[in-house]
């Protein structure tokens, strides 16, 4: 049953604003040394993790606050273009990067090859290693104002990988212990200053920057778990930018301080199609024809989600331009049979989602029950294919920005993460010519030809790509909305 969204509690409110009260204070002059507006005060969901280190997801916010930065960058398409690289060549398993001239690190040391090489070093040998590297064998040597990364097998996505804030360079400050600490190491125009566990950071305007000067004259973060609070933070004027507003507190607040960021993220039924009911292809377009994506978007996302089209959602805006008709299997007749789908409990929406499948299954013809769990104690009967079918919302690009890697990972025979169960030769074939093309205009062709042939054959349905939902307060300008939530705070933003 659904819960109505309801007005907060104004005591709820004066709690929250309580809460944060003090929370922002400036740690540097307003606008006094020539910037523009005043310094941002921005609120988090999620608390550092592993004390902000690069190696970890914390890299994120580094990336997010523009205090580290990468040798490489992504385009909205998910080409690579320079940043602290200028160029780069590749030679089979060889890749050699010019680095820029005249960077320097926040603690005024010089960026040089070396420097690169030790980052990346780092990186590659961690345990665990970084998520980017994950089954990625690297090397990196430098010859003066050059790096040369080699890989253990050719990979034609290294400047991508090398885009990934998990990836991003240092000053050797920054790994002289045993943790990395980026306070002071980075190299973009807000240098980190202070922080304060879990609870704060603050960053002042690097002067010496190497590109556009930041107009805004610091950053002031705060991190607050609780989303009524992040939300209390808007609507009171404790925060200037917000990141994920919950959907019941979105429908509260002034519709225009709030952006609706379309995540490369899609909420996808997987039928097993090894054994049971969804063995059989026309039961599996059964199943496929009786899912309504349009109701479930409204009802359990009030509007605030877009029915799939494919696998790839409007997070990646070349999928939909390059996607064709897929042949689809007529549909057969159930016949009361059962089948039982699962899902977890970690993502609110998902146990409301498998409810209302469960209603759109039965009015097709087939008899359902459900398995709601939390995810860590239904993921390994998933991946062992213990049930019909299974709903997961599923990140479709990785750290990398290519989707090629999420439909190996998800339907190719040897995938690791094949909840399907697919073996199908069509759809390995397509998806080792998407892994193996060259990045660009032909690689996202392949990708869309791959998505075509898991599509077809009718062992995932994609029903909903999601979206994040981030607070702007009236005077914030220039804020940045990013998809792969790599920017947010940038040179260009400032609060009037």
């Amino acid at each position: 049953m659904r819960v109505p969204v309801r007005l907060v509690p104004l005591t709820a409110v004066t709690a929250a604003s309580a809460l944060l009260t003090g929370c922002f204070s400036s740690t540097g002059a307003d606008g006094a040394d020539g910037g523009e507006g005043k310094r941002i005060r921005v609120a988090h969901m999620l608390p550092p993790r592993s004390g902000l280190s690069p190696l970890s997801d914390d890299a994120f916010k580094l990336s997010r606050w523009s205090t580290a930065e990468t040798l490489v960058k992504l385009n909205p398409e998910g080409d690579a273009k320079p940043a602290l690289a200028t160029e780069w060549k590749r030679s089979g398993k060889r890749w050699t990067f010019t680095i820029r001239e005249g960077v320097t690190f926040h603690d005024g040391t010089k960026l040089t090859g070396d420097a690169v090489v030790n980052s990346l070093t780092r990186a590659a040998t961690a345990s665990p290693k970084p998520r980017i590297l994950d089954g990625v064998e690297l090397t990196a040597k430098a010859d003066g104002d050059t790096v040369t990364v080699t890989t253990a097998v050719e990979d034609p996505l290294v400047p991508q990988r090398l885009s990934s804030p998990q990836l991003s360079i240092l000053a050797a400050k920054a790994y002289r212990g045993k943790t990395v600490n980026p306070v002071g190491a980075g190299t973009g125009p807000f240098e980190l200053t202070k922080v304060d566990g879990t609870s704060s950071a603050a960053l002042d305007r690097y002067d010496d920057y190497w590109g556009d000067k930041a107009k805004a004259p610091g950053i002031d973060v705060t991190f607050v778990p609780d989303g009524t609070a992040r939300a209390a933070a808007l609507r009171t004027g404790e925060a200037d930018i917000v990141e994920a507003i919950p959907v019941s507190q979105a429908a509260v607040l002034d519709p225009d301080l709030i952006t609706e960021v379309p995540m490369p993220r899609t909420n996808t039924l997987y039928l097993n199609t090894e054994k049971g009911v969804f063995k059989d292809a026309s039961l599996r377009a059964a199943a496929r024809e009786a899912v309504d994506a349009e109701s479930i978007v409204k009802g359990v996302y009030e509007g605030r989600a877009d029915v799939a089209e494919g696998l790839l959602g409007p997070a990646l805006p070349w999928a939909a331009e390059l996607r064709s008709a897929v042949k689809r299997t007529k549909a057969g007749d159930p016949s009361g049979r059962s089948i039982t789908i699962a899902t977890f409990t970690d993502r609110a929406e998902l146990p409301e989602v498998a409810a209302t499948l469960q209603q759109q299954l039965q009015k097709a013809g087939f008899k359902v029950k459900l398995d709601v769990r939390e995810y860590a104690n239904i993921e390994s009967d998933a991946l062992a294919g213990a049930f019909d079918a299974f709903i997961l919302s599923r990140a479709t690009v990785l750290d990398s920005g290519d989707p090629a890697a999420y439909l190996y990972s998800d339907f190719a025979s040897e995938g690791s993460f094949n909840i399907a169960q697919l073996a199908d030769d069509k759809v390995d074939t397509a998806l080792r010519k998407a892994s193996d093309t060259a990045a660009g205009d032909a690689r996202r062709k392949a990708v869309i030809e791959a998505e075509t042939a898991v599509l077809g054959t009718d062992a995932a349905v994609p029903m909903l790509h999601e979206r994040v939902i981030q607070g702007d307060a009236a005077g914030v300008v220039g804020a940045a909305h990013d998809p792969r939530e790599r920017e947010l705070v940038t040179t260009a933003t400032y609060v009037k």
